[in-house]
């Protein structure tokens, strides 16, 4: 007797779940010891996955390094929408920065940024994207480039968040922003 019902899709739920277990992994890791002591088979043994299973994903530790912290800044974030660009700019710095408050995400930064070498990061490529966006909104009368806002307000703060993470106080983007908009 034929059954009339088709195979069941897989719908990406082990595939997820790995992925899943993998960043975790590299996340608790790079709390525990830092990225520099970080090796592709303790990924995959606190993961319980093949080594061979990241290294087909990501080819090395830096690319996965680099992807898991682009990765851990976007997931759930909205992009402020206010209608005033200089609130938005600063409601968008204050998150980028209350999520590299925390060392875990940091050190990510930090490991991510070393693996772009010569490159523009996929971290980069995604602020410099939204710092885009939030001018693209403010209309053709917009006091400031998306470049200008990657210069003088994202660029300060990752320096920040790499070299001197203590000076990134409740006044960081205020005096940020107001840089920016000077003059204008």
């Amino acid at each position: 007797m034929a059954s009339n019902t088709a195979p069941a899709r897989r719908t990406g739920g082990r595939s997820a779940a790995v992925l899943t277990s993998i960043k975790n992994a590299v996340e608790e890791l790079v709390k525990e010891r830092g990225s520099e002591r970080v090796t592709i088979p303790m990924v995959a043994e606190r993961a319980g996955v093949n080594p061979t299973s990241i290294y087909r994903r990501w080819g090395d530790l830096p690319t996965m390094i680099n992807d898991i912290a682009t990765y851990r800044l976007d997931p759930t974030r909205t992009i402020p929408d206010s209608g005033d660009l200089r609130a938005d700019l600063t409601e968008w710095a204050r998150g980028i920065i209350t999520h590299y408050r925390k060392p875990v995400n940091a050190a990510l930064l930090r490991g991510g940024a070393a693996s772009a070498g010569e490159s523009e990061s996929d971290c980069l490529r995604n602020r410099r994207g939204e710092a885009a966006m939030l001018v693209r909104r403010a209309g053709a009368d917009s006091p400031v480039t998306g470049d200008e806002v990657i210069d003088h307000l994202v660029a300060p703060i990752i320096y920040r968040v790499i070299f001197l993470p203590w000076t990134l106080t409740e006044d960081t983007v205020p005096v940020l922003v107001d840089h920016l908009f000077r003059g204008r």
